[in-house]
């Protein structure tokens, strides 16, 4: 019988190459050198840490001339009080976390009232002696004391900042230092909450005579409001004012009915933004009060300027959208106006305002 024939045994398969650590190492070599030219924080001597540091100096160099052990414990004693310092002035600025609240609507050149909360996420050690340095666009920095912070306790502070243009803007952000223990380095963090927030443009008084020429012309749309004529009758809703039932109705009916105000002269306003030019933001600060003053009387308005076009509508909602599109709109470099159809059926009253 025939012997078969072996087959070579079958090549084991290729090892697969080692995968390369050159890119961990790099990334660990980059984040180093990132550590070394941008620290987590910063650390300055006072006055009497300068004290400090040429006190162990010159007793260092005496030490070491005239061999004394004195000296030298002596200068153990002022390194071990630095190092002492810097441990425990980590331990009390270790997990802090800070979160911001802005208000809803910020204006130009008017005070605006922002809120800060610091808590202390340590499950056991307390933080002390905490300085909050709100840093301003220009000028001293306001600072916020906090002697003790509490595991898991939160600090709530507030402050008023007047931010001088309309806008996307980010704010300056806001620092922690410390000098716990000993008062002899002034240790700092990293400047956090540089948040973006978005100015509107200034809101002044309207011009008396621009008033009066709002107020002449077409009949006003009945709509609802808040002003003092009767617009319908309805079925009494939870959370309406009791101080608008109509008794007769509800004798009638025997259900509480009460009545829907109709807001008083109000017409749907059309805001046209005209040119490009010096009066850029005085025309955009007018656009702008226009905007707050209709919609505080009830009225729908809608704004239309070269490539910006926001609908007919009411209330704040709409209030804001008005208002952020005055506070991002740059005017287009060439082109004419382009108005869009109305929204509405009712009666638009236009007015243009100047830009140029």
């Amino acid at each position: 019988m025939p012997r078969r024939a072996r087959s070579a045994p079958a090549a084991p398969p290729a090892a697969r190459p080692a995968p390369s650590s050159s890119r961990f190492v790099d990334r660990l070599r980059w984040a180093r050198l990132a550590r070394l030219v941008r620290p987590r924080r910063t650390i300055r001597p006072t006055r009497e840490g300068w004290w400090l540091l040429l006190a162990a100096l010159g007793l260092g160099f005496a030490a070491m001339n005239t061999g004394n052990n004195l000296l030298y414990l002596l200068v153990s004693m002022l390194l071990g009080l630095i190092v002492v310092s810097g441990l425990l002035s980590e331990r009390s600025m270790r997990g802090l976390r800070i979160t911001l609240q802005t208000p809803e609507e910020i204006f130009a050149n008017r005070p605006a009232l922002f809120g800060a909360t610091i808590v202390n996420r340590k499950p056991w050690a307390a933080s002390y002696s905490l300085t909050l340095e709100v840093l301003r666009p220009a000028g001293v920095p306001r600072l916020v004391y906090v002697p003790r912070l509490a595991p898991g306790q939160d600090h709530v502070f507030s402050w008023e900042e007047t931010l001088p243009r309309r806008g996307r803007q980010r704010l300056p952000g806001i620092r922690i230092t410390t000098l716990f223990p000993f008062g002899l380095f002034l240790k700092a963090g990293r400047v956090v909450l540089q948040s973006e927030v978005i100015v509107y443009p200034a809101v002044e008084a309207i011009p008396a005579a621009l008033l009066a020429e709002m107020g002449a012309g077409a009949a006003p749309a009945r709509r609802r409001g808040r002003g003092s004529d009767v617009y319908n009758l309805r079925e009494y809703r939870w959370g309406d004012d009791p101080r608008l039932i109509h008794w007769r109705s509800t004798a009638k009916v025997g259900a509480l009915m009460v009545r829907e105000l109709e807001a008083d002269a109000t017409m749907d306003t059309r805001i046209v933004l005209e040119g490009a030019g010096a009066r850029l933001e005085a025309g955009l600060s007018l656009a702008a009060s226009l905007v707050t003053h209709l919609i505080g009387s009830g009225a729908a308005v809608e704004l239309a300027a070269p490539g910006v076009w926001v609908p007919l509508g009411a209330g704040r909602p709409h209030e804001r959208r008005l208002l952020t599109a005055l506070a991002l709109y740059e005017p287009a470099p060439s082109g004419g106006e382009v108005s869009p159809p109305r929204a509405s059926g009712l009666p638009l009253r236009e007015v243009r305002v100047a830009l140029a």
